[in-house]
């Protein structure tokens, strides 16, 4: 397994592309709720969930990603690993994020982020890509190819237990860099501008400090209109000490708080007693996209991916949920057929409630657990999936109960499951 992080050079030409069209089609995805092109399952069905979310609150949430000062998209290869079953890229990108939420042509929120954009792009280490080869439905008998009944047969409607036919974005996420923004501007300047005023008036005026730091100035009362002038200027530098001060300190806090030094080699290492070179970044886009799924689900019990208990009812008013580039390994056990993994990170949270919007950004702890006993199969595989009770094919990888007659669907599965999702 190998990784290379902060690659100053462009990432493939397919990749781009891939990126290109995701990105341009996020807003439209999580605000009307159109299919986004290039995202794996779990993106697609934690998109298809947020929008749904946005309509259970009444509002309209508009949502844009563009690329700034610049005509042509570029990404960036900053980071690339292999494991036994996945090669996955990250392509970098810088954009500027708008949001805004209304409700009956009223502006609750709105903000504009410049931050930076990071996309997994995860395709198989070997093997043939399954796509375009011919496959028959089942139950109608209808021509077709793989790559058609991803989301069921279009004539019948059978659903199918179906890996994802890569390359697809396996993970993205959207983290604040050392910008600032205009908001921080308009409200960090004049203050430290007022502050350097006041020193300025002191030193002026009060001998005593003169003498202990003295410089060439006129009498005093020359001096005076030029206070708020000087003020200004030294306030901007004090400004931009204390805003690169504060992102360094918290920095190193969030790196302290989450652990995330050895949170790679810690994983990996448990890992490989199950299944050689499982890579924590792909567990890691799998546990962002659980976690996701289990916030902006109407009924997160209702999940195949979800085996706890029922969440706080704050979580159900979060509209828009972004990790924010910090995560760390907090525990790793393996135990009677189970591994179990504890996650602490980040993320960034847009709340709706009584027609009020909150941006906050709190700490969640998520526990994982997956079992052991089925080995991982690193080929493709597809599988009809029907009510044993009644027949009715539905989609089981999402919701393990069926809609026709209510019986719990329990399936067989080798992939992870959120068991406890909490705030830290």
């Amino acid at each position: 397994m190998g990784q290379n992080y902060f690659q100053a050079i462009p990432l493939r030409t397919s990749y781009t592309k891939k990126l290109k069209k995701f990105t341009s089609s996020l807003g439209k995805a999580i605000g009307e709720g159109e299919t986004i092109p290039f995202a794996d399952n779990d993106i697609s069905y934690t998109l298809k969930l947020q929008n749904e979310r946005i309509k259970e609150k009444g509002v309209e949430f508009e949502y844009e990603a563009t690329q700034k000062e610049t005509e042509e998209t570029q990404f960036f290869d900053v980071a690339d690993w292999k494991d036994g079953h996945y090669a996955s890229s990250v392509g970098f990108g810088s954009f500027k994020i708008k949001r805004l939420v209304k409700k009956n042509n009223k502006i609750l929120y709105k903000d504009t982020l410049r931050n930076s954009f990071y996309g997994t792009v995860t395709d198989i280490v070997s093997g043939a890509h399954p796509d375009n080869e011919p496959y028959i439905c089942p139950n109608c008998g209808a021509d077709g190819t793989v790559a058609q009944l991803q989301n069921g047969c279009p004539y019948c409607g059978t659903q199918y237990k179906m890996d994802d036919l890569l390359p697809k974005i396996t993970g993205f996420y959207f983290f604040d860099h050392l910008g600032i923004t205009r908001n921080q501007i308009l409200i960090g300047w004049p203050l430290c501008a007022l502050i350097c005023t006041i020193l300025v008036y002191i030193y002026l005026f009060n001998p005593s400090f003169r003498e202990l730091f003295p410089i060439t100035v006129q009498e005093p009362s020359s001096d005076i209109l030029f206070g708020p002038l000087l003020g200004t200027v030294y306030g901007f530098f004090l400004f931009m000490f204390f805003h690169t001060l504060f992102k360094i300190a918290r920095a190193i806090a969030d790196l302290y708080r989450m652990g995330t030094a050895d949170s790679r080699k810690r994983f990996e290492k448990g890992m490989k007693k199950i299944t050689p070179e499982f890579s924590f970044e792909y567990f890691k886009g799998k546990a962002i996209s659980l976690i996701k799924t289990a916030i902006y689900a109407k009924d997160e019990n209702e999940l195949a991916c979800y085996k706890g208990e029922p969440l706080p009812d704050e979580m159900k008013d979060i509209i828009d949920f972004n990790y924010s580039g910090i995560i760390g390994l907090k525990h790793f056990e393996e135990k009677d057929g189970f591994v179990t993994v504890e996650l602490k990170g980040y993320f960034d949270v847009l709340s709706v409630k009584d027609d009020k919007v909150r941006f906050t950004h709190p700490v969640f702890s998520a526990t994982f657990k997956r079992r052991t006993d089925i080995p991982v199969n690193i080929n493709f595989t597809m599988t009809r999936i029907s009510c044993p009770t009644c027949g009715t094919s539905f989609n089981a990888m999402k919701n393990r109960f069926c809609p026709s007659c209510g019986n719990e669907y329990e399936l067989l599965s080798d992939d992870w499951v959120l068991v406890e999702l909490k705030k830290a």
